[in-house]
């Protein structure tokens, strides 16, 4: 999203004035989409991207330079905000706090949308009460190799494994591989609880789909299985709400489904090009979730059946870091993906004999998230590589620092 010489544009939205700048500036290359053709797809879809995102506080994810780069995330909402734009203070883990911004309606929407937001990212809490969430998040995120139909596998174990403690999953395409189950709860646990309701959910799915289903958190350990991302649920993260619009180059959108639907579509069918049709014919399918409100007893009451999850061994040096378990080698830490699959590359020209060995899963190149924006590391499993055979711990190809000259309390490394 680029400068443009286009004049502004100001909409009139139930009365709120909305300032678009530059609103014929092509953001999405490939179907040809403006800037004001997604704040029109937003307002055509309203209710329901207000379902999943409004009165809730929201990390702002910016694309100013266009969805092929990489976006910085802003916590603080910008001093001059319009007055329908609310505000709640959070504070975070690491001791600092952000008055973050909290859209309620869809003059809201075209106001994020404007200044080069694409996906919105809430949290699972409301603004009047920002200790207790409201939702429980299921993220199954499948690891390379994976098809749709595994993850469609997974998905109807976790709805199982939810009715068994009482409780309804909503789910959505993620936008991206993966699918989202979303879980409507009573505002009345801590965010420590939901991450152990989560995590016992995960837990529970991998044991009764072993092989397509996992809960390890380290990813060199999961093989090709959905990884049922419990960690989703901790506090200061924050995932894409309904609606939203993600920075792939066909527009795809994060698509509320029925049930019914889960099994037979796939998420390149929903874009900014086809949602808005769907919503006007047939609504919004996660339209009762608010009347869904379910309580965490019964995965709570599970986790202490359950007892304690497995934890990875620490390493001897004194330093407590976590001990991999797998024959692991890093191979770079970039600012950008294109660098981070650049030296990917070279790495592989440098050791094509270990190679064809390699399964989807074992190559892992991560996006990681620094103080503001994204960064990347490249990592190599060399699990079915024989250990004669493999390749040493070498120098990083590159090694970016996403830390470098920023100082405060509780600093990585620090």
């Amino acid at each position: 999203m680029s400068p443009s010489k286009t004049p502004a544009e100001i909409l009139d939205i139930a009365g709120a004035e909305v300032r678009i700048s530059s609103p014929d500036k092509v953001v999405f290359p490939e179907p040809g989409l403006t800037k004001l053709n997604l704040v029109r797809y937003y307002l055509a879809v309203a209710d329901g991207a207000l379902r999943g995102a409004g009165g809730r506080p929201m990390v702002l994810k910016r694309f100013p330079k266009g969805i092929d780069a990489e976006p910085f995330f802003q916590k603080r909402v910008p001093e001059s905000h319009p007055d329908f734009i609310d505000t709640a203070t959070l504070h975070y883990a690491s001791g600092t706090s952000a008055e973050e911004a909290v859209i309620r309606d869809a003059a809201g929407l075209a106001w994020v949308v404007n200044l080069g937001c694409l996906d919105l990212n809430p949290h699972p809490v409301r603004a009047e009460d920002l200790e207790h969430p409201d939702e429980l998040r299921v993220d199954l995120d499948p690891m390379p190799g994976v098809g749709w139909s595994q993850i469609v596998d997974v998905a109807y174990v976790a709805r199982e494994v939810l009715d068994d403690v009482g409780l309804v999953g909503w789910p959505k395409t993620s936008g991206s591989r993966g699918l989202h189950i979303l879980v409507r709860i009573a505002p009345q646990w801590s965010f420590r609880e939901v991450r152990l309701a989560a995590e016992t959910l995960a837990r529970e799915v991998e044991n009764r789909a072993p092989g397509l289903a996992t809960a390890r958190w380290w990813k060199e350990e999961r093989g090709e299985s959905v990884f049922v991302d419990f960690n989703q649920n901790a506090k200061d993260r924050t995932v894409a709400s309904a609606y939203s619009i993600r920075p792939l180059p066909d527009a795809r959108v994060s698509t509320p489904l029925t049930w019914d639907e889960v099994r037979s579509i796939r998420p390149e069918q929903f874009t900014v090009l086809t949602v808005p049709g769907r919503f006007a014919d047939g609504g919004d399918p996660h339209a009762g979730i608010d009347d869904a409100v379910g309580t965490l007893d019964g995965l709570l009451a599970l986790a202490a059946e359950l007892g304690p999850a497995e934890k990875a061994p620490r390493s001897g040096d004194g330093t407590g870091r976590r001990q991999s378990l797998m024959p692991l080698i890093e191979v770079a830490r970039t600012r950008t993906k294109p660098e981070a699959l650049a030296a990917l590359d070279e790495w592989k020209t440098r050791h094509a004999a270990v190679v064809p060995a390699l399964h989807p899963a074992d190559v892992l190149v991560d996006g990681m998230r620094g103080s503001s924006s994204l960064w990347y590391r490249v990592r190599v499993n060399l699990q079915h590589v024989p250990e004669p055979e493999r390749p040493p711990q070498e120098e990083l190809i590159a090694d970016y620092d996403p830390w470098a000259g920023k100082e405060w309390p509780g600093r990585p490394g620090s």
